[in-house]
């Protein structure tokens, strides 16, 4: 099986490679005035380290991709996350707000603090919920949506979410044209590429620098070293995934059953009660029909036996026994 032609620019090595270095400024350019159309318009950049220094929160340095600030002194910080991670959306206003205060030196005015534009390319949802791959998130007054605070805004490129495909090569726009790029280069062909670039050049510059034939063997074993570390991250992440979840549904048997002999024994007892009370009353009514009938047949055995009628027949008319009737007699025998 032949390698395929073009690498994956969410490879890291890739990224920077493609945004992070001199001699490919000008995709840079094209593609964060495609993306976040500053105003004005990017004119040139100058790359600053990617290494924030932790001044805001000692012992803790913040590693971006890339990091630059136009010909105004705007700052553009661009990430390419591969996998989840939680709480991205912390992170990536941590990275935002750290490049916004790190401005701030002994000579620097308030009023003179730069705008920061922090764009991700994420491999997966930080936002699930949302319907369009791509999103641009500001701050805003929460009544009347005015969006009067624009010294922080962020961008995310949610590729899960992009949803076209070939069949749309030909009509996509240059903002489409760059969310395909980080999706599908790695399995892009010859005619499609023709297909995609059109008169986008700088699109095909992007190609350029993920063709492997631009590439030495050396850095071509580093790409793919990262691949490789990241195919590792995925596995022992999904290794930690499945332990937890088959961890978890025994867990959840083992509670289960606990939980449902609780619930039998609680529900058992609340209808033993329940139907304790039924049958009581159940009894209680049978009973008090049954005293009711045994007091109306003693009455009327008492008539009989004041007529002078056999106790054989008083017996047979009322259903009382002989014996009981005897009883009866005695009573009011006098004494």
């Amino acid at each position: 099986m032949y390698p395929k032609r073009f690498l994956s620019p969410r490879n890291d090595l890739c990224f920077k490679r493609i945004f992070g270095t001199e001699r490919n400024k000008d995709i840079l350019i094209h593609f964060l005035n495609d993306l976040l159309k500053p105003t004005p318009p990017i004119q040139d950049v100058t790359f600053l380290k990617t290494i924030q220094d932790p001044e805001i929160a000692p012992h803790r340095v913040s590693i971006v991709d890339v990091m630059c600030q136009d010909q105004n002194g705007d700052r553009f910080v661009i990430e390419m996350q591969l996998s989840h991670e939680e709480a991205f959306d912390r992170r990536a206003l941590y990275y935002a707000t750290k490049a916004y205060c790190s401005q701030r030196q002994k000579d620097v005015e308030y009023k003179d603090l730069k705008d920061v534009y922090f764009l991700a390319v994420t491999d997966f949802c930080p936002f699930p919920k949302k319907k369009h791959w791509f999103s641009r998130i500001g701050l805003k007054d929460l009544d009347t949506n005015e969006h009067d605070i624009k010294a922080i805004q962020l961008f995310f490129m949610q590729l899960p979410l992009f949803k076209k495909g070939k069949e749309d090569l030909k009509t996509m726009t240059i903002n489409e044209k760059w969310a395909y790029f980080f999706k599908y280069a790695d399995d892009m062909h010859s005619k499609e590429l023709e297909e995609l670039i059109g008169e986008d050049l700088i699109i095909k510059r992007a190609y350029e620098e993920v063709d492997r034939f631009n590439w030495t063997d050396n850095e071509l074993l580093n790409y793919e070293s990262v691949e490789l570390k990241h195919a590792s991250n995925v596995g022992v992440r999904d290794a930690a995934f499945n332990m937890g979840f088959a961890e978890g549904q025994e867990k959840g048997k083992v509670e289960g059953i606990a939980e449902g002999v609780e619930e039998g024994i609680k529900l058992g007892i609340e209808q033993g009660i329940e139907q304790g009370i039924e049958k009581g009353i159940e009894q209680g009514i049978e009973k008090g029909v049954k005293e009711g009938e045994r007091k109306k047949s003693i009455e009327v055995a008492k008539c009989l036996l004041a007529q002078c009628l056999a106790i054989s027949q008083i017996s047979t008319i009322t259903g009382l026994s002989e014996e009981e009737i005897e009883l009866l007699t005695e009573e009011k025998s006098p004494r």
